[in-house]
């Protein structure tokens, strides 16, 4: 389990609509690899509204079609749901990824 990978995970929020949803791993390395349960991740839906928090993604990274990353709605996941492993991000989409996460909590 890496950082960038992405997971599709049933029921992970209670308050989304969708049965199962694509998550990506947004947590360091450090914490993966520890011995916590959960990790943190961001919910990747269909819709893009162009936000500088959201991270477009697509089939280069496992996905049926184009779709983007939220770092606006960050999730705690246990790991032992995240075992439906769908693909991974480029160097360039973890580091698009990095910065919307600063945007989005505030880091400049």
């Amino acid at each position: 389990m890496k950082r960038g990978e992405l997971y599709r995970v049933f029921s992970a929020s209670k308050t989304d609509i969708k049965k199962h949803r694509v998550y990506v791993i947004v947590s360091r390395q450090e914490l993966i690899d520890n011995t916590y349960s959960t990790i943190i991740c961001a919910p990747v839906y269909t819709n893009y509204d162009g936000l500088s928090t959201q991270v477009q993604v697509g089939i280069e990274e496992g996905l049926k079609h184009q779709s983007a990353i939220r770092c606006d709605e960050l999730i705690s996941i246990l790991k032992t749901r995240l075992t439906d492993y769908i693909g991974f991000l480029s160097d360039k989409k973890l580091y698009e990824m990095a910065q919307a996460l600063s945007i989005a909590i505030g880091i400049f």
